[in-house]
């Protein structure tokens, strides 16, 4: 039998991130607090930089949204389209049996009544 083997996901988990700032930090602790400190500084002048990339990905997504909305309440109409006329036409079918019958039963009818004049 063959083994079954870890998954790589390319997204590390909050668990491992936490575990690599800490090994940093146990490894070189100076470094650790100067990358923290330089990122604490840099982020106030990187975010407004950042603020209208991150707009134009929200707002592609507000549009991707909306357009498979559109698309999947109009797939939605679709369908519900076809079943009301397959039903349409299942009653047409039943409608056309049943007459048949009806047909058959009262020639089938006559004939005995005939036939017994």
């Amino acid at each position: 039998m063959s083994e079954m083997q870890p998954v790589n996901n390319p997204v590390p988990n909050q668990n491992s991130v936490l575990n690599q700032v800490q090994n940093a930090y146990r490894n070189n602790p100076m470094q650790t607090l100067a990358i923290g400190m330089g990122v604490a500084v840099l982020a106030p002048a990187v975010l407004p930089l950042m603020k209208p990339l991150a707009k134009a990905a929200i707002k592609s997504g507000v549009g991707f949204y909306e357009k498979t909305k559109g698309a999947i309440a109009e797939t939605g109409e679709v369908i519900g389209d076809i079943v009301a006329e397959a039903k349409a036409e299942a009653a047409a079918e039943q409608a056309q049996k049943i007459s048949v019958a009806s047909g058959l039963m009262n020639a089938a009818s006559n004939s005995n009544e005939t036939q017994g004049n």
